[in-house]
């Protein structure tokens, strides 16, 4: 570990010492878990006190932890997860100092919430909507929170874990509801047809060689 991470660590450890604020490193990549009370504020210090001086969200992500540690071997069923199903990460970079840091917060299982970061950095309003429309977490105080991928008739959100893999839908618009609909469909069996259809008469008597040429 670099003296900078180690900084960062000890920073991190003396600024947030609260209950539920956690700070670990792995691959000399420094992590700062809150839990969503102390979210907003926490990343808004992040921005703001000159001793972290994170000016920049990189990134916004959600997670889903649904099938982690779920693997066949005995090492993954031994650190099988235990803890909530969905979070949010958030990647920073100060310029400043030039160095990241990664914040992540749990959200509930049936109600995944979390206060948005728009207002801490305009960055944040696409990704959340990404976060929103692919694993349904939801954003307060987003302006403009909805999908941004799929489309506004999608149901469900395709980067959870339990989302269907496969499926035969067709998609319509549905004046009176007025929206993109999707509907199951069956396809029916395509009869096979030869590519290319042979005169038998034309070859007869010949070799193949010959019928070829």
């Amino acid at each position: 570990m670099n003296s900078e991470i180690q900084r960062l660590e000890g920073q991190l450890r003396h600024h947030f010492p609260g209950e539920g604020n956690e700070v670990s490193v792995e691959r000399d990549e420094v992590t700062l878990t809150l839990p969503r009370t102390e979210l907003f504020e926490g990343l808004r210090r992040l921005r703001d006190e000159g001793v972290f001086a994170f000016e920049q969200l990189i990134d916004l992500c959600g997670i889903d932890y649904s099938t982690y540690g779920t693997g066949d071997s005995a090492e993954e069923q031994e650190g099988r997860w235990q803890g909530p199903r969905f979070a949010v990460v958030y990647h920073l970079l100060s310029l400043s100092h030039n160095r990241r840091l990664r914040v992540r917060c749990f959200v509930d299982d049936e109600m995944p919430l979390v206060d948005s970061v728009v207002s801490i950095w305009s960055a944040a309003n696409w990704f959340e909507r990404e976060a929103f429309d692919l694993y349904g977490i939801i954003f307060d105080g987003h302006p403009d929170l909805r999908r941004i991928l799929t489309d506004y008739g999608f149901v469900g959100h395709p980067f959870r874990k339990d989302f269907p893999l496969i499926g035969t839908v067709e998609m319509r618009y549905d004046e009176d509801l007025g929206r993109v609909v999707y509907e199951p469909v069956s396809i029916e069996p395509r009869v096979t047809v030869p590519r290319t259809i042979r005169d038998d008469h034309r070859y007869a008597g010949r070799t193949d060689e010959e019928g070829a040429s």
